[in-house]
């Protein structure tokens, strides 16, 4: 019998929350993949999804009764010129980005940061 590969898992979290945090998880998802064609998913800590680019963390995807919270490895690294993060604002090296029922996503701004955080990982090799 074969394992479940962490993609799979990712669609499992997504049809088991069932609500606005499944929506959400999947439209962010999207937006990584759209953002970082060759991105790799992987299944960490007991559930959480988090993607990769060039072998590194780009950011995990928690989800919480009120929120889900995206939470990116190298955050304070970033630019951030329309201030989506709004979370772990104090942390030397990571940011977070809380979304909670009916918060609108920036789409745009949204997959430039993913696309910028891959382009760190890569960079710093």
């Amino acid at each position: 019998m074969s394992e479940t590969s962490p993609s799979e898992r990712i669609d499992g979290r997504i049809a088991e929350l069932g609500d606005w945090r499944g929506e959400v998880l999947a439209r962010v998802r999207g937006l990584i993949k759209a953002a970082i064609p060759d991105v790799v998913e992987e299944w960490k800590w007991r559930g959480v999804p988090t993607w990769y680019a060039g072998g590194k963390i780009v950011c995990t995807g928690e989800t919480y009764r009120d929120k889900v919270k995206l939470t990116f490895a190298k955050g304070a690294a970033l630019a951030d010129p329309t201030r989506l993060f709004n979370a772990s604002l104090d942390g030397n090296v990571r940011r977070a980005i809380d979304i909670g029922a009916g918060d609108g996503i920036d789409e745009g701004a949204l997959k430039a940061l993913f696309a910028e955080a891959a382009a760190l990982n890569l960079a710093r090799g």
